[in-house]
């Protein structure tokens, strides 16, 4: 997931925006990434894209390349879905105390 803000030059070509975001579906398929969703927000941030892909190398490189246009700046994380965070959290979901080990 990554939170965009336009910088100065992407809040001046606003009207823009669209036709950008489309050429950035097209160059993340092209590195094996799929834009899941792609939203415009009110607020502290300008945008939010949802994207997948065959490595986090993969969605990181085209999450770069999208910045290095100038348009915006993103702010990248990492995100679960629940049966992710199933498989993550020990004993369906509760975390279980650290057992000592005797020696």
């Amino acid at each position: 997931m990554s939170l965009l803000q336009f910088t100065e030059a992407g809040a001046r070509e606003i009207d823009k925006s669209p036709r950008r975001a489309a050429g950035f579906v097209e160059l993340a398929a092209a590195m094996g990434v799929m834009v899941e969703s792609q939203l415009w927000t009110t607020g502290a941030y300008d945008g939010v894209l949802i994207v997948t892909g065959r490595s986090e190398e993969a969605v990181l490189g085209a999450l770069s390349k999208l910045a290095a246009h100038g348009y915006v700046r993103t702010e990248n994380m990492r995100a679960f879905t629940a049966h992710e965070m199933l498989a993550i959290m020990p004993d369906n979901g509760r975390p279980q105390p650290q057992r000592k080990t005797l020696k």
